[in-house]
C-alpha cells in the first residue's frame, strides 16, 4: 500500500481545443475552476467508452478519426493512480488524467496518429491479465501496431506497468513507470524492454529507494536492479517533487518532459532501446 494517485494538484498548460492554462503548481494565482473543467470536460469528450470485457477492465480509448486509414497505429496504455479507483469508467481521464494526458495533446498537435487506452481499475493492485484482455479487446477492433504498445502509468498504476510486463515480457515496446515500486524478482525478465522510469527523492508516499517499506522497492533501486541485469533503462530523478506538500505527485511535470512522446513511439517490440534523451540524466 501506501500509493495514492491524486487528482489537481498541478496541471500543465494544454492545447488540445486551443484552450491554454496556466495553473499554479507553487504558490502561483490558480486559475478559475470553471476553465479548467471546460478544458478537462473537452478531452473527456474525445474519448470512446467501453464496457469491460470478458476478464478486463472498463476502459475509455481515444481513436483517431478514419483510423484504419492511418495503417497501424502505435498504442499507449495509461494506468491510471488509486485516487481514480471506480467503476464510472470516468475517472481515469478527469483533470487530464493528472498529466498523462499531455502525451495524447502533443500527439494531436504534431498530427500524430495514435490509440490512447486509459482502463479503469477498482482497486490499488492491476490484475495483469486484466490488463492484457483490455489491450486484447482494443486489437479485435483497432488497427493497433503490436509492435508498438507502451505502458505508462503513475503510482500504482506505475506498479501496475511493471506486473504486467513481467508477464508478458514479449509483448511491450517500451514502460514509462513514474512513482512506482515493484518487487526486484522478475526484473531480470524485462531487463532488455526499453524503460524511462521518473520518480522524485523525496518522494513522502513511495520512497525511491525502499518504496512502501515492503517487499517491493522504488524505481531507483527498480532502475539499479534491471542495470545489473543487462539493462539500460533511462531514468529521471527530480531531487525534489514539484507539489508542496506532495511530492510524489510529480506527473504533470513528468508528462510533459521534452522529448518523451518522441521516445515513446521510436521505441519498438524486441529491439534494442533508442539513446536516453538529454532529459534523462540518470
Amino acid at each position: 500500500g501506501g500509493q495514492k494517485g491524486k487528482l489537481g494538484f498541478c496541471r500543465e498548460p494544454r492545447g488540445m481545443r486551443g484552450i491554454w492554462l496556466l495553473l499554479a503548481c507553487m504558490g502561483a494565482a490558480i486559475a478559475p475552476r470553471a476553465l479548467a473543467d471546460a478544458h478537462w470536460d473537452a478531452d473527456a469528450g474525445l474519448f470512446l467508452r467501453r464496457p469491460a470485457p470478458a476478464g478486463g477492465y472498463p476502459y475509455r480509448l481515444y481513436a483517431p478519426p478514419r483510423a484504419r486509414a492511418h495503417g497501424k497505429l502505435p498504442l499507449i496504455v495509461f494506468l491510471h493512480g488509486s485516487g481514480q479507483n471506480g467503476d464510472n469508467n470516468e475517472d481515469q481521464i478527469a483533470d487530464g488524467g493528472n498529466g498523462a494526458l499531455q502525451l495524447l495533446d502533443a500527439a494531436l498537435r504534431e498530427h500524430r496518429p495514435i490509440l490512447f487506452l486509459a482502463p479503469q481499475s477498482p482497486q490499488d493492485y492491476w490484475v495483469p491479465a486484466r490488463v492484457m484482455a483490455v489491450i486484447a479487446d482494443v486489437e479485435k477492433h483497432w488497427p493497433v501496431d503490436r509492435d508498438r504498445i507502451v505502458l505508462t502509468g503513475l503510482s500504482s498504476g506505475a506498479t501496475g506497468d511493471w506486473d504486467a510486463a513481467k508477464a508478458w515480457p514479449d509483448r511491450f515496446a517500451a514502460l514509462v513507470p513514474m512513482s512506482g515500486m515493484t518487487e526486484t524478482a522478475g526484473l531480470a525478465s524485462i531487463a532488455r524492454v526499453p524503460e524511462w522510469v521518473f520518480h522524485a527523492a523525496d518522494d513522502d508516499d513511495t520512497d525511491v529507494e525502499t518504496g512502501a517499506g515492503g517487499a517491493m522497492v522504488g524505481s531507483r533501486a527498480v532502475v539499479r536492479a534491471l542495470r545489473e541485469a543487462g539493462g539500460h533503462p533511462c531514468y529521471t530523478e527530480y531531487l525534489h517533487g514539484p507539489v508542496d506538500p506532495d511530492p510524489h505527485v510529480i506527473w504533470p511535470q513528468a508528462y510533459a518532459t521534452p522529448g518523451l512522446l518522441d521516445w515513446m513511439l521510436a521505441q519498438r517490440r524486441g529491439r534494442a532501446a533508442h539513446a536516453c534523451p538529454a532529459a534523462a540524466p540518470n
